[in-house]
């Protein structure tokens, strides 16, 4: 477990032979082996899963886009700079926090934490594939969408250094061919939930990632208890391909 959500959590279990993201952490097969040996047992599990990007919006998440907005009067929120966003970037983290404060293990983050994240992530992010939704009437956050392209190989590459050149490495992941995006952070207000604001997101997202060139996009760990985020993949191809663990022992 990690201090905060966004932190790397659960030991990998399943999926030794694949490429974990940025997000996640390695271990080898005999961490969770040594475990059970000394009477460790299963709390929660995460899946990932590989998001295979069609060739079009399929049409059920265009009309549930349509009728999403004209109902709830919400718009999607694009970006070109990064200063358009920073008036936006604290609503972000207040909606994760809002959002996730049901999930297994979730602390909500202290306002030094949000600007620590602040700081770290949005210098990075690239704005084509991040979107949010909002109400239109006050410019209230209730859904966020930010990808990134996949930086996996390109920080083996660096072998974790960024000089002298592994930052070359890195922005040619950001901004050049790569046929994989990670779904950083997806959320959705608990009072949208369940309401198609989930495929308002990707009603948006879809078309920049076929512009983009990727195939398929990176889940990173999703709770296996949390339905409500496992349902949204339903209408995509997708392969279950790494689960990782907390365990649990009762101590006496």
């Amino acid at each position: 477990m990690g201090f905060t959500d966004l932190d790397h959590e659960g030991m990998l279990v399943e999926g030794f032979d694949q490429l974990g993201t940025m997000a996640t952490i390695y271990n080898h097969p005999y961490y969770p082996q040594h475990l059970e040996k000394h009477g460790y047992i299963k709390d929660q599990d995460w899946h990932e899963f590989k998001i295979y990007i069609p060739e079009a919006i399929p049409d059920k998440h265009k009309r549930i886009s349509e009728i999403v907005m004209k109902k709830y009067g919400l718009i999607i929120k694009k970006f070109k700079k990064t200063k358009d966003v920073w008036p936006y970037a604290q609503k972000i983290f207040d909606l994760l926090n809002t959002a996730y404060s049901q999930l297994y293990g979730y602390s909500p983050l202290s306002q030094k934490q949000i600007e620590y994240y602040i700081k770290m992530y949005i210098p990075m992010l690239r704005y084509d594939i991040v979107t949010l939704i909002v109400r239109e009437e006050d410019d209230e956050v209730i859904g966020v969408g930010v990808t990134i392209p996949n930086l996996s190989k390109a920080l083996q590459k660096a072998k974790g250094k960024l000089f002298p050149f592994g930052f070359i490495h890195l922005l040619k992941a950001l901004y050049g061919k790569n046929k994989v995006v990670d779904l950083l952070l997806i959320g959705v207000h608990p009072e949208y939930q369940n309401k198609g604001v989930n495929a308002l997101l990707f009603y948006d997202l879809i078309p920049a990632f076929r512009k983009n060139g990727y195939e398929y996009a990176e889940s990173n760990p999703e709770l296996e208890s949390n339905d409500k985020v496992q349902a949204q993949w339903d209408y995509f191809r997708k392969e279950q391909h790494k689960a990782r663990r907390a365990f649990i022992k009762n101590l006496k």
